[in-house]
């Protein structure tokens, strides 16, 4: 080396060493901040990726914390239900104990009066003031507000529908099976029974879904005075009676397979005249053969009724009776049609759903596939029962189905009927709670820690291979400045030169 004005040597260790230095400086910050990349260009496609699994992460930990709220919203409107429950019970004894008429005296079924007084009031109070944050759970706010109700549709129940932000749901129903009665027709071609002699008797049983009872008249007894007869022990069989020209025909209070009307005769008495099915088109009129005549009769004849078939939005419903319902991800509710609708073969432009419900976004994304709906009905007094039935709140004093002198028959089947709507919201609260919610925080947090996995194993730092490398770089560092200084004394030796 004998030229001075430019050291290569010492311009080559200045780059290398800037080099190593750039090396340290990247893995103290990698191991100071436990991440590999910092800044974009430490690696601009794993930023991008991690950056993207680190939105899905916050959205995953964001759907979460939403189903843990609709679990504890749930919760609270369970508790606020249980104690409905509970008054609904008491009151379920309260008109049992007060039927015991001949046991109670005056006061007595006024003092239970007062208590169901009390009760009404309790119900009304935990329906008004069950909140969460501030929001009446029980009061209606959460139910599902619905329009263009069809005079078709008796009554219904909304329980969840899938609705897009400021859309509706228009609820179409297709009548494809009739809801039938099960009846018999009893041909006796007169208005009043003929026996052999006048001292014989027509014995006979109705059986129906209810129970059973054994009949007995006379020759010469009219056909409406049957029927009157079992008529008065309807509510024990469940089967009434009508009386026509030349026969009585006997037919279930409900509809639906599970009811049923069998009648044997046990004593024909002489009496002519045969059973026939009645015909699914007009309940009233006989089917024109097929009849089993009363004399030599030795089993019993039965008929069942049928179950409404419906299509609910394309959707083939469950039927009962006259009610129709669906239960899917997109559509939860139960439709009751009139007697007429049921048994026509048609098209029902039911109601329109416009909103309303508790709404969830118990999923990553905000849209209708991850939002789920809730109808939370009103479960005040006046509203736990039916039209055709009656409300809880007609049990009150004064009211139509009151303890003191209403009519304690209907009085219980209103407790039961409302029994049977607070227990199936719990039911559904409680499947909610446990089918949707719990399934879904189960699912969400897998995610969340696959999803961490992956940005982890993209964005932070790796201490066992950075230590190694920072233990490389300053190795590294240390050598250059020692060449370094090599090559910015090797100039000196010119000196020598001009000795």
């Amino acid at each position: 080396m004998s030229r001075i004005n430019n050291n290569i040597n010492s311009l080559i260790a200045q780059r290398v060493l800037g080099s190593q230095n750039t090396g340290l400086s990247k893995s103290l910050e990698r191991l100071s901040t436990g991440l590999a990349i910092n800044r974009g260009a430490d690696n601009p496609a794993g930023l991008i990726a991690s950056e993207k699994l680190r939105s899905e992460k916050v959205a995953t930990q964001a759907a979460i914390g939403n189903a843990q709220r609709a679990d504890q919203i749930s919760n609270i409107a369970e508790g606020g239900l249980q104690e409905i429950n509970s008054q609904l019970l008491e009151l379920q004894s309260l008109v049992s104990e007060t039927a015991n008429s001949a046991g109670l005296s005056t006061a007595e079924k006024e003092a239970n009066q007062q208590q169901v007084d009390a009760i009404l009031q309790s119900i009304d109070r935990i329906a008004s003031t069950t909140s969460f944050a501030g929001t009446k759970l029980l009061n209606g706010a959460y139910d599902f507000v619905v329009s263009g109700q069809s005079a078709s549709v008796a009554d219904f129940q909304v329980n969840g529908a899938k609705i897009t932000h400021d859309g509706s749901v228009a609820i179409k129903a297709l009548v494809t099976a009739s809801a039938q009665h099960a009846g018999l027709f009893l041909s006796t071609g007169a208005t009043a029974l003929n026996l052999s002699a006048s001292t014989a008797k027509f014995t006979f049983e109705v059986t129906g879904a209810q129970g059973t009872r054994e009949f007995s008249f006379a020759s010469g007894t009219n056909l409406s005075a049957v029927a009157a007869n079992i008529n008065s022990f309807k509510s024990i069989t469940g089967v009434s009676a009508k009386s026509s020209a030349n026969g009585i025909v006997l037919k279930t209070e409900g509809f639906g397979s599970d009811q049923f009307v069998s009648f044997k005769v046990t004593n024909n008495g002489g009496q002519l005249g045969s059973v026939f099915g009645l015909a699914t088109t007009n309940e009233n009129a006989s089917l024109a053969a097929g009849g089993t005549a009363y004399i030599g009769m030795t089993n019993a004849i039965r008929d069942e009724g049928q179950d409404i078939g419906v299509i609910v939005n394309g959707i083939s419903a469950r039927g009962k009776g006259k009610v129709a319902s669906v239960n899917t991800d997109a559509l939860d509710l139960s439709l009751e049609l009139t007697t007429t609708a049921s048994q026509t073969l048609a098209n029902v432009s039911a109601f329109t759903i416009t909103g309303g419900g508790a709404t969830f976004n118990i999923g990553q994304t905000v849209d209708v596939g991850n939002q789920v709906r809730l109808g939370i009905r009103n479960v005040a007094a006046r509203n736990l029962g039916s039209t055709s039935q009656g409300f809880l709140g007609d049990l009150g004093s004064g009211k139509t189905y009151n303890l003191i002198d209403g009519n304690l028959e209907s009085s219980q089947k209103i407790v039961n009927q409302a029994i049977d709507q607070v227990s199936a919201l719990r039911g559904r609260l409680g499947s909610f709670q446990k089918n949707v919610i719990g399934s879904t925080i189960n699912a969400l947090s897998i995610a969340l820690e696959n999803t961490s996995a992956a940005e982890s194993s993209i964005r932070d730092t790796d201490f066992a291979k950075e230590t190694a490398n920072l233990t490389r770089n300053q190795i590294l560092a240390a050598a250059a400045s020692n060449v370094l200084s090599i090559a910015n004394s090797q100039p000196q030796s010119v000196l020598q030169l001009l000795g």
